[in-house]
């Protein structure tokens, strides 16, 4: 048996199931949710820096929008507050760098 203790994507047991083995899981609720999103939002940044791969972004961006659900708010506000702080203090897009300031 071969153990892993980390949340998953949805269809991972279906697919697990496709290939002739048993999924063992249990449902998450609440905190202990909540937390298993923080480590998956840690697991795969760190992930996508060691690959810099698009599909680590992608997975990335997943685990932020089940974030923003987990603490009650909506997609749509998701995007609303990023337009507004994109608004409010600009993005990246003039790659500035910070050395000082007086």
């Amino acid at each position: 048996m071969t153990e892993y203790g980390k949340l998953v994507r949805d269809k991972i047991p279906q697919i697990i199931r496709a290939q002739g083995e048993t999924p063992h899981i249990r449902v998450l609720e609440g905190p202990e949710f909540h937390d298993a999103l923080e480590r998956k939002l840690q697991e795969e940044a760190a992930e996508y820096l060691e690959s810099r791969e698009l599909t680590e972004l992608a997975d990335i961006l997943e685990v932020v929008c089940a974030l923003c659900q987990a603490d009650g708010h909506s997609l749509e506000e998701l995007t609303a507050a990023y337009q507004r702080k994109n608004q409010e203090r600009g993005g990246f897009a003039e790659r500035i760098f910070l050395l000082s300031k007086d």
